[in-house]
């Protein structure tokens, strides 16, 4: 469910357990990843952090760069009807949404 962003009733069939089963185990493994890596992953970049990979940056040839921009665009399949103008792009006449990240080369994101 989390990783095709479908929903619960789609997956019983897939698994052989009922939705709120699927629900409460993807609610429990999300909690999971949140204590397990929270407090490094999942946190804003303090001053030591932003020294570090401006420093990694800079070695690598890329003076003022915290880290590199990853962008795709993701078709979205159940959008609202009403916005579907909102969300087209150029010569693609499916709407998407496009995902953002920027991470370090040690996968802080």
């Amino acid at each position: 469910m989390f990783a095709y962003g479908v929903a619960a009733d789609v997956v019983d069939d897939y698994v052989m357990i009922g939705e709120s089963t699927s629900i409460e185990s993807l609610r429990r493994f999300l909690r999971a990843v949140v204590e397990v890596f929270g407090e490094e992953y999942l946190r804003s970049p303090n001053n030591d952090d932003n020294s570090r990979l401006l420093a990694q940056g800079e070695t690598r040839g890329f003076p003022g760069m915290l880290g590199s921009i990853d962008c795709m665009h993701w078709k979205w399949k159940n959008y609202p009807v009403a916005w579907k103008c909102q969300y087209e792009r150029g010569g693609h006449h499916d709407p998407s949404i496009i995902l953002e990240v920027v991470t370090s080369y040690d996968l802080l994101i």
